[in-house]
């Protein structure tokens, strides 16, 4: 059996610094599908993935209301 991690979503806050780092999950929706992790960051969009070694896509860190890391 694989163990399974918990994920703690806190509110993400654009405003803050930074807003998220490189491995945090992010997601519309705290636990909701689908959910991203962050390859890379600059101001305003993140490079994202769905899975370890799906190609990452930049998106813009407003479509993202929750930010999860490994707990």
């Amino acid at each position: 059996m694989t163990p399974t991690r918990a994920v703690a979503w806190t509110p993400l806050d654009p405003t803050a610094h930074p807003p998220v780092r490189v491995g945090d999950m992010v997601s519309a929706d705290a636990g909701g599908l689908p959910i991203y992790r962050v390859m890379a960051w600059e101001e305003g969009r993140a490079w994202v993935a769905a899975s370890p070694g799906a190609p990452a896509r930049v998106m813009p860190l407003d479509r993202f209301r929750w930010r999860g890391t490994d707990s």
